[in-house]
Formats: C-alpha cells, sequence, structure tokens
C-alpha cells in the first residue's frame, strides 16, 4: 500500500461526522477520498442485519438512515470484528486498506487491523492509538486523503465543523 497525505478527524456524535461529510462535499471533496469508520450502535439497541449490495450496504438497527446514507456517498463498505473495539462499520477508501493489511501480512500484531490498514498509508502508530481509542469510546473517526493540496483543502472544510480533534498527516513534512 503506498503511503498518503492524511486529514483525520475524530467527531463524538453520528451527527456532527454526518455534517463533516455533508460539508466536504459541499466543498467540492473527491467522494472517492473519504472514510469514516464507527461503531454504529450501541449495546442496547438490536441489530438485524447486514447486507452488502455491490458497493452499497444496508444496515438495519436505529442508526440505519445515518449509515444508509454514508453507504450512497461513499465508495466500499464493510463490517469488521476488531478486537479491543468490536464491531465496526467502515465506508470509503479505508475498508480497501484493512483488507490489503490482512490479506498483505503487514505489521497488523499490536495495531491491529484498523491501525496496520491506517499504518500502511503513513498514519503515525502514535496517532493509530488516538483513533482506536475514539472507536472504543463509540465515536466516529473521518479520514480524507490525497495529495497535500487536497489534504489541507479538507482539513479547512473539517475545521467549521467542529471536531473533538482534528489531526493532518503529510508525508512532504515528514521526508523534509
Amino acid at each position: 500500500m503506498s503511503k498518503e497525505n492524511s486529514v483525520v478527524a475524530i467527531y463524538a456524535t453520528h451527527a456532527g461526522a454526518e455534517e463533516a461529510v455533508k460539508e466536504l462535499q459541499r466543498g467540492g471533496v473527491d467522494m472517492h477520498k473519504l472514510s469514516i469508520v464507527g461503531k454504529g450502535y450501541h449495546t442496547d439497541e438490536q441489530v438485524v442485519g447486514y447486507y452488502n449490495t455491490g458497493d452499497r450496504m444496508k444496515y438495519w438497527g436505529t442508526t440505519g438512515a445515518f449509515w444508509g446514507g454514508f453507504w450512497g456517498l461513499l465508495f466500499g463498505s464493510a463490517v469488521f470484528v476488531i478486537p479491543g473495539v468490536g464491531p465496526i462499520l467502515a465506508a470509503g477508501p479505508v475498508v480497501a486498506w484493512i483488507v490489503a493489511a490482512l490479506e498483505g501480512a503487514v505489521e497488523v500484531g499490536v495495531l491491529g487491523a484498523l491501525g496496520a490498514g491506517l499504518f500502511s498509508i503513513g498514519i503515525p502508530k502514535n496517532s493509530i492509538v488516538k483513533y482506536q481509542t475514539a472507536l472504543e469510546s463509540d465515536q466516529f473517526v473521518l479520514i480524507a486523503h490525497g495529495t497535500a493540496a487536497e489534504v489541507a483543502k479538507a482539513r479547512d472544510i473539517i475545521g467549521t465543523t467542529h471536531p473533538a480533534q482534528c489531526a493532518i498527516h503529510l508525508l512532504d513534512a515528514l521526508a523534509a
């Protein structure tokens, strides 16, 4: 997997994450370069099931409308069970990163499947721990990746949506 520039934001609520995706779309950010990861439900909700039809996943549960909207905007979707985190829903390129990390025997170990996927595109290990902790506490992780200019544009838009946390990971800055 090639390293990429990225901006990663953490949102405490469905509404915050959803608004950020809508703002990024309105701002002209390429939806193919966005990913979102979250648990998507709480233990007191009754999930009936998941199914995937092409690039669209359906989720039956109390937050089904929320996730259904993402499946229509972002490309690729999956459900993973991550030890220590539990079941997560993922949409966008992050799905391919996780699968590639698992299939390619990338350093999964301590990082876990999600962490290995994020590490494979250049996100530092210390940041990955922060993102996994956010998922464990039922928050949502939004990732935009691309050129330094695309990531800077996404970061500026994300900044207007008041994320709980936001970090930019530029490879050019690491190489200098």
